[in-house]
C-alpha cells in the first residue's frame, strides 16, 4: 500500500475506529498492540493506522490535542508545518489588513490554511505533492472548513494569484541533507517568492530566522516570531512597512519595532542583567531593549543588556546579579558551596563552556538556588551569578 493508498484508506470507517482506537495507545507497546489489531484488520490499514497515530502524537506539541486527533500527517507535515499559534498570528494580521482571499503556496498540510480559514479567510492551498495535497484535504474536512479552503495538487510556479487578496508561501527549507540555509535553495528559491509577493495587494513569505538582513528586499517589512522564548521563523511581510524590522513574542502578543537606535555604549555590569528574547535578537533589537530599561552592552559582541535598575519589559528576561567572577570552576564550587545551592541553572552567551559540564564539575548540593550566566564582560571571560528578577513579563 502506497502512502497515498494508505491516506485514502485511514478516511474509510474502518480506518476510522482503528484511529479513535489508537488515540492514547503507548508506542512503547506498538508491536502487542499491532499484533491484536492484526487479527481483526487488514496488516496494511494497521501499519498506516500506527504510523498515523505517532504523527498525531508528535503533532499535539504544535496543534493542540483537540485538532492533532483529528488530523492527518505525514512525516514532513509534522516537521515543516507552523505551529498553531504562529498561524494564527499570521491570520490575524492578515484579517486585520482586510485580507479576505489568500493564496497559500507550498500548502504543506495545511496548517496555515486552517489558522487563515479560521479567521474568515478563503483559502486555495497548493502543494505539488498528493500525498501532502490530499492530506490537507482531509484536514479541510475534518475541521470542517472545506468551504473555505480549496486544495489544488499542482507545482505552485504555475498558479495564477491574480485576483487574490494576498498571496502566502512557504517554501521547502529542507533537503535530503537537511535544512537549506541558502535562501536560493528554497524550493521555490526565494527570488521566486518575491515576485510573487510584488505581484499582490499583500503577501507573506514564511522563511528561516536565520536570513541575512542584507538579503531582505527593501519594500518588505522583516518580522521574527517567537513562541515561548523559542525563535520559531521570520516572516517578509509585503504591502505594510517597508523596511521595518519587528520581533513578536507569543503567546502574549508583544511586538517591538525597530526605530533605527545606534548600538547601545559598553559599560559596567550593574544590578540587573536583561537576556533579550531570541526573536529580539534575530531582528537585531537590543538597541531598542537597551533603551527601554536605560541600560547598556556588557561587551560590544553580547547580547546581554545590563542596567541600575529593574524595568519590567516582556523582550527581555531580567535577573538580579550578586557576584560577578572571573571564569574559574574552584572559585564557582566553592561560593555556591557557601551558600547551599543546590538548584543551579547555567545560561551562556558568549563560552565556549557547555552548561552540563558545569553543573558536573561544581556538583550543586543544598536548599537554595541560583542562576550562573557564563559570557564575556569587557572581553573577558566572565561568570555572573544571579537569580530571575520578575521574570520577562511575556
Amino acid at each position: 500500500m502506497n502512502d497515498l493508498a494508505a491516506l485514502t484508506a485511514l478516511l474509510t470507517p474502518e480506518g476510522q475506529a482503528l484511529l479513535a482506537a489508537l488515540r492514547d495507545y503507548d508506542p512503547a507497546r506498538e508491536l502487542a498492540v499491532a499484533s491484536r489489531l492484526r487479527r481483526d484488520h487488514p496488516a496494511e490499514l494497521v501499519t498506516a493506522a500506527l504510523g498515523q497515530a505517532r504523527l498525531r502524537q508528535r503533532a499535539v506539541a504544535k496543534f493542540g490535542a483537540d485538532d492533532a486527533y483529528r488530523m492527518y500527517f505525514t512525516a514532513n507535515g509534522v516537521e515543516q508545518s507552523t505551529r498553531a499559534s504562529v498561524g494564527a498570528h499570521r491570520a490575524a494580521r492578515m484579517e486585520a489588513l482586510g485580507v479576505r482571499s489568500v493564496a497559500d503556496l507550498c500548502s504543506g498540510i495545511g496548517g496555515d490554511a486552517i489558522a487563515l480559514a479560521r479567521a474568515g479567510i478563503s483559502v486555495l492551498a497548493v502543494d505539488r505533492d498528493p500525498v501532502t495535497a490530499a492530506a490537507a484535504r482531509a484536514n479541510a474536512e475534518a475541521l470542517g472548513l472545506a468551504d473555505l479552503i480549496e486544495v489544488r495538487c499542482a507545482d505552485v510556479t504555475e498558479i495564477d494569484t491574480t485576483g487574490y487578496d494576498a498571496v502566502f508561501v512557504d517554501p521547502a527549507r529542507r533537503g535530503g541533507r537537511g535544512r537549506i540555509f541558502d535562501p536560493e535553495a528554497y524550493s521555490p528559491p526565494l527570488s521566486w517568492a518575491v515576485l510573487a509577493a510584488r505581484g499582490a495587494p499583500h503577501a507573506a513569505l514564511k522563511i528561516a530566522p536565520g536570513i541575512p538582513h542584507e538579503t531582505v528586499p527593501e519594500e518588505a517589512e522583516a518580522e521574527w516570531i517567537s513562541d515561548g522564548g523559542d525563535v520559531k521563523e521570520a516572516v517578509l511581510w509585503f504591502g505594510t512597512e517597508p523596511g521595518a524590522r519587528r520581533a513578536t513574542l507569543l503567546p502574549s502578543g508583544a511586538s517591538l519595532s525597530g526605530r533605527g537606535l545606534p548600538d547601545p555604549a559598553v559599560r559596567p555590569v550593574g544590578r540587573y542583567l536583561y537576556e533579550p528574547d531570541g526573536a529580539v535578537i534575530r531582528a537585531h533589537l537590543v538597541a531598542e531593549v537597551a533603551a527601554e530599561v536605560d541600560g547598556g552592552l556588557i561587551d560590544p559582541t553580547i547580547a546581554y543588556v545590563t542596567a541600575d535598575a529593574l524595568v519590567p519589559t516582556p523582550y527581555a528576561a531580567a535577573y538580579e546579579i550578586t557576584d560577578e567572577l572571573p571564569f574559574n570552576l574552584k572559585k564557582l564550587k566553592a561560593l555556591l558551596r557557601e551558600r547551599e545551592v543546590g538548584t543551579l541553572t547555567v545560561k551562556k552567551r558568549g563560552s565556549a563552556v557547555e552548561p552540563e559540564e558545569i553543573r558536573r564539575k561544581v556538583k550543586p548540593k543544598g536548599p537554595n538556588a541560583a542562576t550562573v550566566l557564563l559570557t564575556r564582560v569587557a572581553g573577558a571571560p566572565t561568570m555572573l551569578i544571579g537569580r530571575p528578577a520578575g521574570g520577562p513579563g511575556r
